[in-house]
């Protein structure tokens, strides 16, 4: 996997092409910074979607019960392979990374 520093101008069609990959997978969010230290804010859950609107300058990542808004992103990172989405990290204006980590549900026999 490799990771990859994606440019403000193409995070909405990077985020509208990755869709259909992140169908059916469940995220965790972490929350690290100098002031805060590391901290989860969701685990596993289901992801609905991630998009980012650039004339309100947030990303939105959207998880069954929960939305987590980033404001004012400067960086966006993403660890893939050509077929799948791993990770995605958001640095804010305030330095704080939001990383969103990916994986498949659990599937039981």
């Amino acid at each position: 996997m490799s990771l990859s520093r994606i440019e403000k101008s193409s995070w909405r069609p990077y985020f509208d092409n990755m869709s259909r990959l992140l169908d059916g997978k469940r995220a965790e969010i972490d929350i690290e910074s100098l002031e805060l230290g590391s901290q989860v804010e969701a685990q596993w859950l289901p992801l609905l979607g991630i998009s980012y609107d650039a004339r309100n300058d947030v990303v939105d990542i959207i998880l069954e019960g929960l939305d987590h808004r980033i404001f004012h992103p400067k960086e966006l990172f993403v660890e893939q392979t050509a077929f799948e989405l791993s990770s995605v990290e958001v640095v804010d204006s305030d330095d704080q990374r939001h990383i969103v980590k990916l994986r498949d549900p659990l599937m039981l026999s």
